[in-house]
């Protein structure tokens, strides 16, 4: 999260033109937060697919290296040259609903469609279930894991440009402590 919330400002601040930046260069910069983190997604899959690494191990290294990398490119400092229309993304309405509802919705829709209606989504749910039952079936795990643990990282990088949109500012402290959240989470 705070990879992506440093990555959209310095791209709006360096390249967009800080607080006069237009729509398409906020767009931009969102973009490429996503895109660095649905990279760190791709290591990370790439380092449990083909490494073997342990996939505890390979997620909290690469939260580390992410946060390493956030404080690095902020050089440990929030960065508020953004537009006050990027809070939109976090803090504004639509249609009387906070624009983070109706993301969370779509996402719920297009996550409910994948995983129930494609052949992707019945091979996410047979490579978590048991991989080398899936692998005996003749699912191929390794691409599979693969694309789960990007869009993993595109959507944590997603979490981390609207937690941004709602500061207004480029936290490189974003998200700090979420780890306990989530091992909670999947714990439970």
């Amino acid at each position: 999260m705070a990879l992506a919330s440093v990555t959209v400002a310095i791209v709006i601040r360096d390249y967009g033109g800080g607080k006069e930046a237009s729509v398409q260069m906020m767009i931009a910069g969102c973009m490429a937060g996503v895109v660095m983190c649905g990279l760190a997604g791709l290591f990370n899959g790439a380092m449990i697919t083909r490494f073997g690494v342990p996939p505890f191990i390979t997620t909290l290294a690469m939260m580390m290296m992410a946060k390493g990398l956030a404080l690095r490119l902020s050089v440990g400092e929030s960065i508020s040259a953004v537009p006050d229309s990027f809070r939109w993304i976090g803090g504004g309405t639509t249609l009387g609903l906070p624009n983070p509802v109706i993301l969370m919705i779509v996402l719920y829709g297009v996550a409910h469609f994948v995983m129930s209606s494609t052949v992707f989504g019945r091979y996410v749910y047979s490579v978590g279930g048991n991989a080398e039952a899936a692998r005996l079936s003749g699912v191929a795990v390794k691409p599979v894991t693969l694309a789960v643990y990007t869009l993993c990282g595109i959507l944590a990088g997603l979490g981390g440009i609207v937690q941004s949109s709602k500061l207004g500012t480029g936290d490189p402290k974003l998200g700090l402590m979420y780890e306990l959240d989530v091992i909670a989470a999947v714990v439970v």
